[in-house]
């Protein structure tokens, strides 16, 4: 099935092509495209509705949640409405100014991501390692200024990137194999020496992705060197399992990074068709699966959400616990 063709001369300076080598097929690719990105837009919004009318749920963690939620609404935001125009219209064309914007909230919110997945690794361990400060050690107002403090190193480290590739003219091919603005793709369009934009997104992704999970792995060194000092197999279970939702949105948010990242530079043998459906989902299904696990994971908010879904489809109903 063909897309539509509403645009049959399309002045922007730059194309988007969608997935190459699949065109005919981008009708079929936007079902899923267009599903996963409701279920994550519900499940975020349920997130931040439920956690900012329920005062139980002002706390740490569930702040950390929003935040999350937050980024994972403005990454899949960022890409979606603009691929789904592709896959559905062909409306391909995108301004120079469009695409620079694009690319700077992709990366800025991926690296903020990023920052708020350390916090929670923090969290976890103070409230394992060390339970009777929790509340002195994070509070609300503690938690706002680290997320502050990730939104500024996210910005600081992403501003650059724009702007270096605004040094250097474009060459005549403005054609982006791709469903959105990504940095090295945009940079390959430049003509003339990219060795400083090259090393510059490497040394932010290296910065970024190692020195976070550093953090992240001394974090659970230490909360697994003091679970293996508790006797008790309930209080050793209970324990690790606070960390097994935070585990699985970590390693669903690194791992698909990782490689995007390296076969986008490296992988010159990977079709470019499964590089940019990888790309696609990465940022679909981790924002759409983070709520999911977290309701699943965690009792009191799940018994919350539960509650206001039993309220909405059945009015009468006062009370709703989980299972």
């Amino acid at each position: 099935m063909a897309p539509f063709n509403l645009t049959p001369s399309d002045p922007s300076p730059f194309i988007l092509m969608g997935i190459p080598g699949l065109e005919a097929a981008h009708i079929w690719i936007s079902i899923p495209f267009s599903m996963f990105y409701i279920i994550s837009l519900f499940g975020n919004f349920m997130v931040l509705f439920v956690v900012g009318k329920e005062q139980t749920l002002h706390k740490p963690m569930y702040l950390l949640l929003c935040m999350l939620a937050l980024t994972d609404i403005g990454m899949s935001s960022s890409v979606i409405p603009k691929a789904l125009c592709i896959l559905w219209f062909n409306l391909k064309g995108i301004t120079l100014g469009g695409c620079l914007i694009q690319m700077f909230f992709i990366h800025m919110l991926t690296v903020m991501q990023s920052a708020i997945l350390v916090t929670m690794a923090f969290d976890r361990y103070v409230a394992i390692c060390n339970p009777l400060r929790y509340s002195t050690i994070l509070t609300n107002a503690r938690i706002a200024k680290l997320g502050l403090a990730g939104l500024t190193r996210a910005v600081l480290f992403i501003l650059p990137l724009p702007l270096l590739l605004n040094r250097l003219p474009f060459c005549a091919n403005h054609i982006i194999p791709h469903t959105y603005c990504e940095h090295m793709a945009v940079a390959k369009m430049l003509c003339g020496d990219i060795t400083v934009n090259k090393t510059y997104g490497l040394v932010i992704a290296l910065i970024v992705i190692w020195l976070d999970l550093t953090l992240i792995a001394l974090s659970y060194g230490l909360i697994i060197r003091d679970v293996l000092r508790i006797v008790s197999k309930r209080a050793h279970q209970k324990a690790l399992n606070t960390c097994t939702a935070h585990i699985c949105v970590m390693l669903m948010s690194y791992i698909p990074t990782l490689f995007s990242y390296l076969t986008h530079r490296f992988g010159q043998g990977i079709a470019s068709h499964v590089h940019v459906t990888f790309a696609n989902f990465y940022l679909l299904v981790p924002p759409m699966l983070n709520p999911i696990i977290y309701g699943a994971k965690t009792k009191e908010l799940r018994d919350k959400v539960g509650k206001y879904i039993c309220r909405s489809l059945l009015p009468g109903a006062t009370d709703f616990k989980a299972v």
